[in-house]
């Protein structure tokens, strides 16, 4: 019998001793591409997932330790709210440039809006501290997620 998990509301199963990474699952067994690869050491953000609600680090995940979880990909953002008003903003305020930092961004910012009662810039700083832009986009990013945490959680 496999481990049996869900991505973006999707059943899954491999096999139990499956020792890939989510990362490579998600983009070469499911064609997932929005997941990247990037250190493959938790460093710089571009593979994070939801796995049940938290961001994890798809790099260093086991597909084989995912039993019962419910994965959530960068793909999945137009299925609620909260990832709908993420890719407004960060449409209107042009916060991406290569966009190659920007699913693991956009997957922690997700669970920030849904999770956090400060929607601060220093909240936000915090929040996405393990993320790298090396194109330089970080105040137009930081921007469009305070504008959407704005839009979901202000008015609350």
């Amino acid at each position: 019998m496999g481990v049996q998990f869900s991505v973006n509301g999707r059943s899954c199963e491999v096999a139990q001793d499956d020792r890939h990474m989510l990362v490579e699952h998600l983009r070469h067994a499911l064609g997932l591409k929005g997941t990247r690869y990037g250190c493959g050491q938790e460093r710089c953000g571009a593979c994070v997932v939801l796995v049940d609600g938290a961001p994890r680090y798809a790099c260093q995940t086991e597909v084989g330790h995912l039993q019962g979880s419910s994965v959530s990909t960068v793909e999945a953002l137009e299925q609620s709210e909260e990832g709908r008003a993420l890719l407004a903003a960060f449409e209107r305020l042009q916060a991406g440039q290569c966009g190659f930092c920007l699913s693991g961004i956009l997957v922690r910012s997700l669970a920030f809006l849904r999770t956090s009662d400060d929607g601060s810039p220093a909240a936000i700083v915090q929040a996405l501290d393990g993320h790298l832009c090396r194109c330089g986009a970080h105040p137009r990013i930081l921007a469009a997620v305070e504008s959407a945490w704005q839009a979901t959680r202000g008015a609350r």
